[in-house]
């Protein structure tokens, strides 16, 4: 059962925001020094931690035609397709920080907020007995968990951001958004790579830990693999703590530039927060959650909507599967599991790693292609990638991979025009990421029943357009 009883939210005010304009002269003025430090430190784009960059916009029609690679394999292999209506989450009932896949067990992990359909119960401790046993806002039963990080409206820095974004756009005067890179003859590649590194250096397999981690991940929800990814993750975890304490005591009384460090939001304080608050959960009516501030406004239509990427023929994902889209760390990372999602309706043809200003008439587009082919094997790794990767752009697998149904998650939102056109709209992301649009990302973990799974290959494989 979908919910879908509210309208997007475009004129709330910020209860964090009007504690800290409580705060007097004093707290004024210290915001206005802390405003010249930035200005002077040559902080390109930002008037605060607040704003995404005004250089991360650009206009669609200077985005090449034609560079979507998604569009071109729906044409190649099977044609079938099977979309599954799980609502939009547009009352804003499924909320949280948490990702139990990249962070799990760690309560507002993801430091910024995801929006959720499919499975009520997702959160940080979730697995796959606890989601089994949860319910679902997909109209046909299906019990998987689909979640995104939100997209939120801040037109708090109105005069400096706009005159920003007005500069940043001239100086991009003719320069196109970044034409996608095909990365799956990469992805294929480290596939087989990582693979016989595993053969050559460990005994056939049997004992390297990527794979004895899935295999566990497989039989017993994660149990070995999915510990040591928790331990080393929450290693990870307490150095940013450590991070964002030294920011914290370098930002006090207000000074927030550094993308959000002090995460207790209205609090100013000389103490240290103990680490549950410098987590930092969802504050005020906008669950506004570390350097992620301002209006949530949910997407008008969320299509999930199974293909098959160019294969000609898929097989049944294997129930308790996890896969991720883009990288939601990619500043970190480096930009090998990046990938372009934004758009404008009428131009899916094209995809830009920058937010895209739509012209009238159209409306903001996400569209996520999640990875395809299976390694037959694992529904986990120990990096949550490479026991599913992307097809070539023949549509096919490496050597030992399966193709599986490659689910598209197409989310539209109604952004108002002058909102585009100011740069007041940006997507949830951890603070280091500055809200670049690169850091969009995506989750799935699939708990549809075997009777729904067979349903859907069997739409894909004889080429039916079914929707439950």
């Amino acid at each position: 059962m979908a919910r879908n009883s509210r309208s997007p939210v475009t004129g709330k005010h910020r209860v964090a925001r009007r504690t800290k304009i409580a705060m007097g002269a004093i707290g004024l003025a210290i915001a206005v020094g802390a405003l010249a430090v930035a200005v002077s430190a040559g902080r390109t784009g930002e008037a605060s931690a607040d704003p995404a960059d005004p250089s991360f916009f650009i206009d669609i029609n200077k985005v090449p035609a034609g560079n979507n690679v998604n569009a071109a394999l729906k044409k190649k292999g099977a044609q079938g397709s099977f979309t599954v209506d799980c609502g939009t989450n547009a009352d804003g009932a499924h909320h949280n920080p948490d990702n139990f896949i990249a962070q799990p067990g760690i309560k507002n992990g993801a430091q910024h907020l995801h929006d959720y359909v499919g499975n009520v119960t997702t959160d940080a401790d979730s697995n796959l007995k606890s989601l089994l046993a949860g319910d679902t806002t997909c109209k046909n039963g299906d019990q998987s968990a689909y979640f995104w990080p939100v997209i939120r409206i801040d037109r708090e820095d109105d005069a400096a951001n706009a005159s920003e974004n007005q500069q940043a756009q001239q100086k991009q005067q003719g320069k196109t958004g970044d034409v996608q890179q095909d990365q799956s003859g990469q992805d294929a590649q480290a596939a087989q790579e990582q693979d016989q590194r595993e053969r050559d250096g460990r005994g056939g397999g049997r004992t390297s830990a990527g794979r004895n981690d899935g295999q566990n991940a497989q039989q017993q929800d994660g149990q070995d693999g999915q510990q040591q990814d928790r331990q080393r993750r929450q290693r990870n975890q307490d150095q940013n703590n450590q991070q964002q304490n030294g920011d914290q005591n370098n930002q006090q009384n207000g000074d927030q530039q550094n993308g959000g460090q002090n995460q207790n939001g209205n609090q100013s304080s000389t103490a240290a927060a103990p680490p549950a608050e410098e987590l930092g959960g969802p504050q005020g009516e906008n669950e506004e959650v570390g350097d992620n501030d301002g209006e949530i406004i949910e997407p008008e239509s969320a299509t999930l909507k199974f293909i098959g990427g160019g294969a000609q023929q898929v097989t049944a994902m294997p129930l308790g599967l996890r896969v991720l889209y883009g990288d939601a760390k990619q500043s970190t990372n480096g930009p090998a599991n990046a990938r372009p999602s934004w758009t404008c309706t009428g131009f899916e043809d094209r995809l830009t790693d920058l937010y895209p200003i739509c012209p009238q008439g159209s409306k903001v587009e996400r569209i996520h292609a999640f990875p395809n082919c299976w390694d037959g094997k694992n529904t986990d790794s120990a990096n949550h990638r490479t026991h599913i990767v992307f097809a070539d752009q023949q549509g096919k697998c490496p050597k030992g991979f399966k193709n599986v149904p490659q689910l598209q998650v197409t989310l539209v939102y109604d952004v108002p025009q002058d909102v585009q056109q100011n740069g007041q709209y940006k997507v949830d992301a951890f603070a280091q990421e500055k809200h670049n649009p690169r850091s969009d990302h995506d989750d799935f973990a699939n708990v549809m029943s075997k009777q729904i799974m067979g349903r859907l290959v069997n739409c894909i494989n004889s080429g039916k357009a079914c929707a439950e």
